[in-house]
C-alpha cells in the first residue's frame, strides 16, 4: 500500500509563502536540493493543486537547459518531467508533462490510487493539503522547517476541528539550518 506524504517547506512561524506569495526565503542549497531529489525520485507520483502545478510547470520543464541551473536543479528538472503528476483543479482542463487533471478530491479515488503498485505519493500545496487533511488522507508529514520568521503569508496547516496525534519518525538538521521533521500517523 502506497502512502500519501505531505512534503512541504515552511518557515519557523508556520508559513509556506510570505506576503504576496514570496518564497525567496526558502534556503535550498546543494545539500538540501540533493536530498529533495533523492526523496522525490523514489515517489510514485506528485499530487498538487493547480497553483502549485502551474508554478512548477512555469520553470521545471526546461530548467536543465538553463546554463544558470545547478546540477541539482538540472537533475530535478528530469525527475519532475518524467514523474506522473495528478493536478486537482476545477478550472484547468489539460496539462502536459505526464500530468492527469482531476476536478476534485474524491477520498475513494485517492484510496484506490494508494492501492496501486509503485512508490509513495507526494502531496504539495496548501489548499490541496488542507483538503487531504480534512479527509484524513495524509499518512506521513515531511516538513522542512527553514530557520526564518516570515511574519505573514500562507500557513501550511489550516485550523482543525480535532487533535491528531503523530509519531516522530525522523529528524535531521541540514548544514544550512533547515530541519526535517518526519511524522507518521
Amino acid at each position: 500500500m502506497r502512502k500519501i506524504i505531505l512534503f512541504m517547506s515552511m518557515s519557523l512561524d508556520g508559513f509556506i509563502e510570505g506576503p504576496g506569495g514570496d518564497i525567496d526565503w526558502h534556503q535550498v542549497d546543494e545539500e538540501l536540493h540533493q536530498h529533495f531529489n533523492d526523496q522525490l525520485a523514489a515517489a510514485g507520483a506528485f499530487l498538487s493543486g493547480r497553483v502549485t502545478y502551474q508554478l512548477m510547470a512555469d520553470f521545471w520543464p526546461t530548467a536543465d537547459a538553463d546554463p544558470a541551473s545547478t546540477p541539482e536543479m538540472a537533475e530535478f528538472a528530469g525527475i519532475w518531467r518524467e514523474k506522473p503528476k495528478i493536478v486537482y483543479s476545477r478550472t484547468l482542463r489539460e496539462a502536459g508533462w505526464n500530468t492527469t487533471v482531476v476536478p476534485e478530491v474524491d477520498p475513494a479515488q485517492v484510496r484506490a490510487l494508494t492501492a496501486e503498485p509503485g512508490g509513495d505519493l507526494t502531496l504539495g500545496g496548501a489548499e490541496l493539503s488542507a483538503e487531504f487533511l480534512r479527509h484524513d488522507l495524509v499518512d506521513t508529514f515531511r516538513i522542512y522547517v527553514h530557520p526564518v520568521l516570515v511574519g505573514g503569508g500562507k500557513r501550511l496547516f489550516p485550523a482543525a476541528d480535532a487533535v491528531r496525534k503523530l509519531r516522530l519518525a525522523e529528524s535531521r538538521t541540514f548544514g544550512n539550518g533547515v530541519v526535517l521533521l518526519r511524522y507518521e500517523r
